[in-house]
């Protein structure tokens, strides 16, 4: 398609996670140094919250890609529609850890032993649970459970609890308020801003490979920003239906009025909602993380 036509080598706005395009804007920058201080601090509780397509997983992947594996070890749980007993299971199987018994008890033993067994060794140990909005309170309480493995001076296991916004309106229940009280360091992910979007499109453009100066002018990164509100995965889907418009009338340059056609067409199809909610509901409806 448009590829050849501009000099790319990969598509530079696909909507999936890719390691080779993480740009950290100032705010993402700044939840990773929180995320990496409650860590390494030995907070017990960190979350991490932001609208879906803020980043949250850019920011984790980065986050555990800079873990050194030697002093920390890291398990990610991306998968929350469990039962208390299956998320006890998966975080052991993911630490590579055998319980003897397969419930509650056998495996918060093996995890126990697993944990001061780390701890004694100088290693950090840390549970990341993506989506956590999803979790049923109860295993919510389960994962409080977890937290109580300690010893008389440190907190054994560090838990990031990732999700959207409403994971705040879930621990904030009356019957999670224990848990809600141990969250020592939250991070909340916002969009970008004006300068942030251009630096992060230019950015995605030059890992793209793309061989032509300019691309983008600036007015139209204006627009991009404007009808986007800065949400990086929002930016994507629109940068990419302007690739694809300018490509098929063989223009060299993509302007302020064809992201407005790019809008004015996304709405349209959309039933004339707006276009940052109907594709924030599309990306939803995927469950694009």
């Amino acid at each position: 398609m448009y590829q050849d036509f501009y000099g790319f080598t990969e598509k530079p706005f696909t909507i999936t996670p890719n390691p080779d395009f993480i740009f950290l804007s100032r705010i993402h920058r700044e939840a990773f140094a929180h995320l990496f201080y409650g860590i390494d601090s030995h907070a017990g509780f960190i979350t991490l919250t932001g609208e879906v397509g803020t980043g949250k997983t850019t920011v984790l992947r980065t986050l555990l890609s800079q873990l050194d594996t030697e002093k920390y070890k890291s398990a990610l749980i991306f998968n929350p529609c469990l039962s208390g007993v299956q998320l006890l299971a998966g975080i052991c199987r993911e630490f590579g850890v055998e319980a003897d018994e397969k419930d509650t008890y056998g495996y918060l033993d093996a995890l126990n032993m697993f944990l001061l067994e780390k701890h004694s060794e100088g290693s950090t140990v840390l549970l990341v649970v993506d989506e956590a909005q999803n979790l049923a309170p109860a295993v919510l309480e389960q994962i409080r459970m977890i937290s109580n493995l300690e010893t008389e001076r440190d907190k054994l296991i560090q838990i990031i609890l990732a999700g959207q916004p409403e994971l705040n309106n879930l621990l904030n229940r009356h019957d999670l308020r224990q848990l809600n009280q141990r969250i020592t360091v939250r991070c909340r992910l916002v969009p970008m801003g004006p300068e942030d979007t251009g630096n992060y499109i230019r950015h995605r453009l030059k890992v793209s490979g793309c061989r032509v100066p300019g691309l983008f002018t600036t007015k139209a990164v204006r627009q991009i920003h404007s009808y986007s509100k800065g949400v990086p995965r929002v930016i994507n889907v629109l940068c990419e239906q302007a690739l694809i418009m300018a490509w098929t009338m063989e223009e060299t340059r993509i302007t302020s009025p064809m992201i407005h056609r790019v809008v004015s067409e996304s709405r349209y199809d959309a039933g004339d909602v707006g276009v940052l909610d109907s594709i924030l509901g599309w990306l939803r409806s995927r469950k694009v993380r």
